[in-house]
């Protein structure tokens, strides 16, 4: 007789909460910033845009800080090994895919904000952390160098939304289908 959702989290090792909380704060911060980078590139010149622009990039570098705090705590955090009956359910492509995802997605929270950086110093305009701090330069102003960055910033953060995508719609297999526990292991809850 299959477990419940509730009797199997139990049994499986849960993430830490801050794991959890870096997690879910992170999901969260990327896709607001996803949102509003795809509406702020069709706005007309105009200081609205401006000010989204800066936003995005003081935003970006936020979720680049938080994603080094995030890489830092699960390299000294080891996450929980998948439960042994997920495991020996799960095909071993599902398996590889599931590392692989997430190696990628670590590798894109950095490769997106640094691209969006290194394209906005190409571009020759200052990244000023929160209308405060100028940031120094990623790489030296050029607009040929620009023209090469901008489709590789969007195409980039194009790859990782779609990544997030099939990482929000395996969890949601895993739970409402497999019912095998999995999603709740990195749901805030009794312990």
């Amino acid at each position: 007789m299959p477990l419940s959702h509730h009797s199997q989290a139990q049994a499986a090792p849960r993430y830490t909460r801050t794991a959890m909380l870096l997690h879910w704060l992170l999901g969260i911060a990327l896709v607001t910033l996803f949102g509003v980078g795809l509406y702020m590139a069709d706005l007309p010149f105009s200081p609205q845009r401006l000010k989204l622009y800066n936003w995005h990039k003081w935003a970006g570098v936020s979720i680049l800080a938080l994603s080094l705090l995030r890489l830092v705590w699960r390299l000294v955090h080891r996450p929980p090994q998948l439960p042994v009956q997920v495991e020996k359910a799960m095909p071993r492509w599902q398996q590889l895919a599931h590392h692989g995802a997430h190696h990628l997605l670590y590798l894109l929270f950095f490769a997106v904000p640094l691209l969006g950086w290194a394209y906005s110093s190409a571009a020759g305009f200052p990244l000023v952390l929160f209308g405060l701090w100028q940031l120094p330069d990623f790489v030296a102003a050029s607009p040929e160098l620009a023209d090469a960055l901008k489709p590789l910033h969007k195409l980039s953060a194009f790859a990782m939304a779609a990544l997030v995508l099939v990482h929000v719609a395996a969890a949601l297999k895993h739970h409402f289908i497999d019912r095998d526990g999995l999603l709740l292991r990195m749901l805030p809850g009794r312990r």
